[in-house]
């Protein structure tokens, strides 16, 4: 259930709300919205009677929420939700652009990275510290020591930083840092760990998993509201098909079913989801074309030396031309570029 507050409800009437709920032996979610606040309801196995609330002082209506999703649907908030990282939001009329290397591999590459998708326009930096991949004795990134050199890049740059957090344990060490925590698709359903970064108030970044649903993806990030954090960016990165000509197949598709479901920003990372550079640029427009709020591209100063993902990374040149095209594209279909600072 949803309780809709009045727009004049005073906070004393918003809390009575929160403590009617608690007394039934639910959990009550605010959520913030333009014009009034709303409170979801969790917990709950059955039916609630909508007038438990109506009869309260500063209430409008109870109303049922028919999605399993209780508080990431749009009918918990109709408006779109906007996260604010710095001075620069992902979600609204502006692209937000994450870009870097998948893994630090050192100081100077990751500075250098830094410094050109920065240049170029980017505002967030994206690279791994902690790498979780498919074999074992692949590179699993440069862990605590990947982490110093993110906080070197992010003060040289004043770039905000998206990095990957892989499980419960070095989830402390990695929130110390980032400014934006990304949970990978292999971890969409680590409900653990979605729960963990659920009692945080950092942004998370929420990929889809390689052959989740829309709907599992909602409901993963429905674990992360109902621990209270409602910072959450959801990220399309390709699903696996029976298609062996790209690495994954980009559901754009995803993107307006999305906006339609749920007021959480979408962003899409064309690097995944196709796996060639060559394609990213095209990707990207499209993306951008089709609604998303963001991209996240992999960008590296030597992708022939990269430690992974090198064959989707762009160099800064091409990443450079792509931000060009972006800032052509932006305003056809009502967008801006940030280009403050974030600092």
């Amino acid at each position: 259930m949803l309780v809709l507050m009045r727009q004049d409800a005073t906070p004393d009437q918003i809390r009575e709300v929160q403590l009617k709920i608690g007394e039934l032996g639910f959990r009550a979610h605010e959520i913030p919205g333009a014009e009034r606040t709303a409170i979801g309801i969790t917990g709950n196995h059955g039916a609630i009677a909508p007038d438990v609330f109506t009869t309260l002082p500063g209430v409008d209506r109870a109303i049922p929420v028919s999605k399993p999703y209780k508080l990431v649907g749009r009918e918990a908030r109709p408006e779109s939700s906007v996260i604010t990282v710095g001075t620069s939001r992902i979600g609204g009329t502006e692209l937000a652009v994450m870009a870097g290397p998948c893994s630090v591999e050192s100081r100077e590459q990751i500075v250098a990275a830094a410094r050109s998708v920065r240049s170029a326009g980017a505002r967030f930096l994206r690279g791994g510290a902690f790498k979780p991949r498919s074999s074992p004795y692949s590179f699993q990134g440069m862990k605590e020591e990947g982490l110093v050199l993110l906080r070197e890049a992010r003060e040289k740059t004043g770039l905000a930083i998206v990095t990957e957090v892989k499980d419960t344990g070095t989830l402390p060490a990695v929130a110390e840092v980032a400014d934006v925590l990304q949970i990978g698709a292999r971890n969409m359903s680590n409900f653990s760990l979605l729960e963990a970064v659920g009692e945080l108030r950092t942004p998370v970044l929420l990929k889809r998993g390689i052959a989740a649903t829309i709907e599992e993806l909602l409901m993963a990030a429905e674990y992360i509201a109902s621990r209270g954090n409602l910072q959450i960016i959801l990220c399309e990165r390709g699903i696996r098909t029976f298609e062996t000509a790209t690495r994954n197949t980009l559901d754009l598709n995803a993107i307006p079913v999305l906006k339609r479901l749920t007021h959480l920003p979408v962003i899409v990372d064309p690097s995944h989801g196709v796996g060639m550079w060559e394609a990213v640029p095209a990707m990207s427009m499209a993306a951008i074309a089709a609604g998303a709020d963001g991209l996240m591209i992999e960008v590296h100063p030597d992708p022939a030396s990269a430690l992974s993902d090198g064959a989707q990374s762009l160099k800064p040149s091409r990443f450079t031309a792509l931000m060009n095209d972006i800032r052509r594209l932006a305003p056809v279909v009502g967008r801006t570029l940030n280009e403050g600072s974030t600092t």
